[in-house]
């Protein structure tokens, strides 16, 4: 395969276009904080500050919209949204909020394609997804949001959500990671507490290289709208399945491993972090850019991730049947750990003990170092050892 091919399909998993497009804005209160926090602009409080985010499940949609079509089995919208919630409250659970949030939706659809019953699935689905949150405790909130039929914009439909919470300037997190500090790995697979099937761990990142990867050239003639006519052919639906087709290690259909929904870390985030926050040096979402992701945030800083959570079973499929580099792999997708939380011995020891009681998998995965330039170092015993650098 060839490296580039991620850029190739139209995608970018650093999204280098867009952050030096938004470099002239400002980036709030904490400019290490993994979400911007804004001034207390609602009560002008000085002791409080506003977060917001927005988010899309991505191209995902696009696969969730082709296994519907072929198997008429709508629990996948439910994901969907589940999908585009995660990658907003997760990412604003990492700067501190994991409770208290009100949130917005906006679908925007191809009307031709998409039938009034998937908007009926998607926002029956967020509403259970609200409710069984806020049945863990998480004050989570609906405020409406806008569906849009526009489908000179958009081929099939894309699903977003915009995030608004309030916060104490005070239980804000910020990423300040010193040397001499451990590394704790929250797996993205497996089956936890509140999840009723076994989940591949893939997320919402890089599903359009897993999707054209893994599946075969028919799904080009059979849904010519799930992909921009600009891409390479032979980057096109260039796999050998079906999304039908049973994965042997999982016992799971293809397509139910690549929709596996992006799971809620948020949760866990709300009962540890009051009990470390004086302990944490960082958390960060491995999403855009994968294992990359904490580059942003070093200064002066190696990783070095000698004991990695195990890859599950979707993304060595991916890897075989694809040829991508073991490098590539680890910034586009996450491997198996979305989330890295850099803090103290005593702190991974409350964290891992939380973790159990979800049933999240989680372990010591690495340590820090100083060194002249920033770096991750990843370590596998049956591979090479990787090296990512700013």
């Amino acid at each position: 395969m060839d490296s580039n091919a991620y850029h190739q399909r139209g995608v970018s998993s650093n999204k280098a276009e867009v952050h030096q497009a938004i470099q002239r804005l400002d980036k709030g209160l904490f400019p290490n904080a993994f979400c911007k926090v804004l001034p207390d602009y609602l009560a002008h409080s000085p002791e409080h500050g506003i977060a917001m985010h927005a988010d899309t499940a991505g191209t995902k949609s696009v696969l969730a919209y082709m296994y519907y079509m072929e198997t008429g089995d709508s629990s996948v919208w439910k994901g969907i949204a589940q999908d585009a919630l995660v990658m907003n409250l997760d990412d604003m659970a990492c700067a501190g909020l994991s409770s208290g949030y009100i949130v917005s939706s906006l679908i925007t659809r191809n009307k031709h394609l998409i039938p009034g019953e998937i908007l009926k699935y998607l926002i029956d689905g967020t509403a259970d997804l609200l409710e069984e949150w806020q049945n863990m405790g998480i004050e989570i909130y609906h405020a409406g949001g806008e569906t849009a039929d526009a489908g000179d914009v958009v081929r099939t439909i894309d699903v977003g959500f915009t995030v608004t919470g309030r916060l104490l300037r005070s239980s804000v997190v910020s990423i300040n990671v010193p040397a001499n500090c451990l590394v704790v790995g929250l797996g993205s697979y497996g089956q936890a507490s509140f999840e009723t099937e076994y989940n591949s761990g893939i997320g919402c990142n890089g599903l359009t290289s897993a999707r054209h990867d893994l599946l075969a050239p028919n799904y080009a003639k059979q849904f010519p709208e799930t992909f921009a006519p600009q891409s390479p052919a032979h980057l096109t639906y260039c796999g050998n399945l079906q999304l039908t087709d049973i994965e042997p290690q999982t016992g799971m259909p293809i397509g139910k491993l690549l929709l596996s929904p992006t799971r809620p870390f948020f949760p866990l985030i709300h009962k540890f972090l009051p009990l470390v926050k004086n302990e944490l040096y960082g958390m960060v979402h491995l999403t855009g850019g994968a294992h990359s992701k904490a580059l942003k945030f070093l200064n002066g800083i190696r990783v070095i991730k000698d004991k990695p959570l195990p890859v599950p079973p979707i993304f060595n499929l991916i890897q075989a049947i694809s040829g991508t580099s073991d490098t590539e792999m680890h910034t586009v997708f996450n491997m198996g750990t979305r989330l890295e939380i850099y803090c103290s011995e005593a702190a991974a020891k409350t964290i891992l003990a939380a973790a159990a009681e979800f049933n999240i998998p989680a372990d010591i995965v690495g340590f820090t170092e100083a060194a002249a330039q920033s770096e991750i170092r990843i370590r596998r015993p049956d591979k090479p050892e990787i090296s990512l650098l700013t």
